[in-house]
């Protein structure tokens, strides 16, 4: 077998490396290495656990505020605090934006280019294009020849000029690629528009947040924001109906646009991506956006395990059975790496055991920065697949018509959600699922202060005074990458210990004690690779993923170690 290296892979956020082994035109073989080391974890220990989301969330700069949300829900837990219904409306808002917004942005600026042959669209007809566009997002306005031939010549002129940008590494015109040109042309229209749709959705998080990325509302208790009817900032009744507008337009663009060209796509390549991608068949979701004050009961998005890809049923989650190991990863643990450390022990000890770079091929028993986490002992997927599935077997409505219509569209049994493409699918409907879904919450909000509730926090547990000597908390939430957890210990005020445990982590896993691959090397067992020196097909699924690495490992020096200081006054 011949054994190849992709490192980077580009259309993600941050460092991975891909090796893997092929024979035969099939992947046989593969290993995920996390190239860069994560020690925000560090750099909590010892601080005011109500400051500790400001750090947290600057894990990343794409997925913005799920840290922060995970955070604060960790430290409410450990407190015993429950927010008010205000706050859990704008939490569901920021965190609904956050996956239609980067949910579209993956899709047409990160993935669509594995499927999508940008070069290819010089050859269509802008005529043939814009009744293609009528047929495929009908109402949409910008679906006339005119339209169309302005963005070809727009095309034509950028790669005539030589210098391809984000484009320049493309392996355009590969055999893999199967649309017609008249679609790829009505694909590269929507990805530019797509740029131009963002701009809007974000302005929810800055009028609820503050600021995007990293909205700067967060407080452990709930919401620091002003609410009600005349307030001069923050959240009054003009905003309501600004936030409104907001949803309804990126909920159009959603349907009429984002939809018609996944089915497009999956129309075209359903009969082989269909049967490949598969990975592990074990999914887990911590469930979120609560409807209620109900807890986990009234989850939009249910909390739940699905084992072996039976969507017959939805098996319980308790995070007192995660744990991570670090058997084949760059740390160290107290008492042996082989073993299983829930996140409340966890620990950050990076010890790099790896080739020396420059290097063809990482050939240690240790070979990322990733750990491995596991629940039970078992490797899962998380992502949009995972809730779609956790979702479709729990029954809820709007997500099981959601898949089944789409299924039926498409001619496939539920069995095709299981592959590089059902990922695919899987993000693309839970997008229009949660789209659907932001215009309620502001419509809840109004009406909230219509009646006069004007409550946004509860400030009863504010004091340290009034914690316990010791305490510790867990606070989970769907990013839109995953499952995330943030796990805090509390004594005498300060933070003892802190972990996260990302969706990255979950999927890009190495290998535990045991040999079991993560979910992004299993996935690629079985891929189709008609070029090792154009290895489209290992990105298709990878990016089907939609690896965030930001969030995973961060940088470490191996010199001094610390690489960043940071001051408080």
């Amino acid at each position: 077998m011949a054994r190849i290296a992709i490192d980077p892979v580009t259309r993600i956020e941050g460092h991975l490396r891909l090796e893997v082994e092929h024979a035969g035109g099939v992947v046989r073989d593969a290993w995920s290495s996390g190239t860069m080391f994560r020690g925000i974890e560090r750099i909590l220990v010892g601080r005011d656990p109500r400051e500790a989301w400001v750090f947290a969330q600057r894990a990343c700069g794409v997925c913005t505020h799920v840290h922060a949300i995970a955070s604060v829900r960790a430290v409410e837990d450990a407190l015993g605090v429950t927010i008010p219904p205000n706050a859990r409306l704008i939490r569901n808002l920021l965190t609904g934006t956050q996956f239609v917004h980067d949910h579209v942005i993956h899709f047409y600026h990160l993935h669509a280019l594995d499927w999508v042959d940008v070069l290819s669209a010089l050859d269509a007809s802008a005529a043939a294009t814009a009744a293609l566009c009528q047929r495929n997002n009908p109402g949409w306005p910008n679906n006339t020849t005119a339209y169309f031939q302005g963005v070809k010549d727009r095309l034509s002129s950028f790669v005539g000029s030589g210098q391809l940008g984000p484009f320049a590494n493309g392996y355009w015109r590969h055999p893999a690629y199967q649309l017609p040109p008249e679609a790829n042309l009505l694909a590269v229209a929507h990805y530019l528009e797509a740029l131009d749709w963002q701009r809007n959705i974000i302005r929810i998080h800055a009028i609820l947040g503050g600021k995007n990325p990293h909205p700067q509302t967060y407080a452990v208790g709930g919401m620091s924001v002003g609410f009600a009817p005349n307030v001069p900032t923050g959240i009054n009744t003009r905003t309501l109906g600004d936030l409104a507008a907001l949803a309804a337009a990126a909920r159009d663009f959603v349907d009429r646009v984002l939809i018609p060209d996944v089915k497009l796509i999956g129309s075209a390549y359903k009969d082989l991506w269909t049967q490949v991608g598969a990975g592990l068949g074990n999914f887990l979701a911590y469930g979120d956006f609560p409807m209620g004050d109900d807890g986990v009961a009234s989850f939009a998005l249910p909390r739940g395990r699905v084992l072996g890809r039976d969507l017959a049923h939805v098996l319980p989650v308790d995070q007192g059975l995660v744990a991570e190991t670090v058997a084949r990863s760059w740390y160290r643990y107290r008492g042996g790496d082989q073993q299983l450390k829930h996140p409340y022990d966890g620990e950050t000890i990076p010890v790099y055991k790896g080739p020396k770079p420059p290097y063809s091929v990482i050939d240690t028993p240790k070979y990322s920065w990733l750990k491995a986490p596991r629940y039970e002992g078992g490797a899962y997927e998380v992502g949009p697949l995972a809730r779609m599935v956790v979702a479709h077997a729990a029954g809820k409505a709007d997500v099981r018509a959601a898949i089944d219509g789409f299924l039926a569209d498409l001619g496939l049994a539920p069995g095709a959600l299981f592959s590089t493409l059902g990922r695919l699918a899987a993000r693309a409907l839970e997008t229009q699922v949660i789209a659907a879904r932001l215009g309620g919450w502001v419509a809840e909000l109004s009406a909230n202060m219509q009646g006069g509730d004007l409550r946004v926090a509860d400030t009863s547990r504010w004091e340290p005074t009034t914690w316990p000597a010791s305490a510790q908390g867990w606070g989970a939430t769907e990013a839109p990458r995953g499952a995330l957890g943030h796990w805090v210990k509390i004594r005498r005020g300060r933070i003892k210990n802190y972990q996260m445990v990302v969706p990255s982590t979950w999927n890009g896993s190495p290998r535990d004690a045991s040999g079991t691959r993560g979910a992004w090397e299993e996935a690629l067992v079985g891929v189709p690779l008609a070029d090792p020196d154009r290895p489209l097909e290992i990105l298709r699924t990878v990016h089907s993923f939609d690896p965030c690495m930001g969030c995973s490992v961060h940088v470490y020096d191996p010199a001094g170690g610390q690489s960043v200081r940071v001051d408080v006054v």
